[in-house]
């Protein structure tokens, strides 16, 4: 973790004097969580409409911080989310990774991403027929938290410009087979360094 945070503060004063710096803060809901398949769990999921957990509400939200390189079509992006997973219980993730504008026309633009993202949730061990046999979290029985390290998530974001500092944005993360998820909320500029 604290490789992550050294590498961005590196890269956050690597590019002094380089005139404007476009950056940005985002807030979104996260949001929606879809299990291709399924899931052996789904009876732990009290907002799982189909019963079969290919479709789960989460209530949460995350925040991030977005640096573009000069030129603005790269960029680093760093987020922390906390929210109730699929079964109702803490769970989280903390994402560093570069992005790239993939297009931008008029109002719209999708950018494309992929960094480690670490992410998180309170032991399912402890609810009453959990079937960890599919899980892909790492930990014990007797841990207070389960994990997994993922060092290639991705993530699209597409954005619609409001205002001139505000977008709306909605993110898509593609984790197939196991779990893919959608989250939307704001995309804030911040005023030019």
């Amino acid at each position: 973790m604290r490789m992550w945070v050294l590498a961005l503060f590196l890269f956050l004063f690597a590019f002094p004097g380089q005139g404007q710096t476009r950056r940005n803060l985002n807030f979104k809901y996260f949001g929606l969580t879809l299990h291709p398949k399924g899931d052996d769990n789904a009876e732990l999921m009290p907002l799982n409409p189909d019963g079969k957990g290919y479709l789960v509400v989460n209530l949460g939200g995350s925040v991030g911080y977005e640096h573009f390189i000069k030129g603005g079509k790269f960029s680093i992006k760093v987020i922390q989310a906390l929210y109730a997973d699929c079964a109702m219980q803490l769970a989280g993730f903390t994402h560093l990774g570069v992005r790239a504008v993939i297009f931008e026309v008029g109002r719209h633009s999708l950018n494309g991403g992929i960094g480690p993202t670490l992410v998180y949730r309170r032991n399912w061990a402890a609810l009453d027929g959990y079937n960890e046999s599919t899980s892909f979290f790492g930990g014990d029985v007797d841990d207070a938290w389960q994990y997994k390290m993922i060092w290639y998530a991705g993530e699209f974001e597409y954005n619609y410009r409001l205002t001139d500092r505000t977008d709306f944005s909605t993110s898509f993360v593609p984790g197939y087979p196991n779990i893919m998820s959608l989250s939307f909320g704001v995309r804030v500029w911040l005023k030019d360094k």
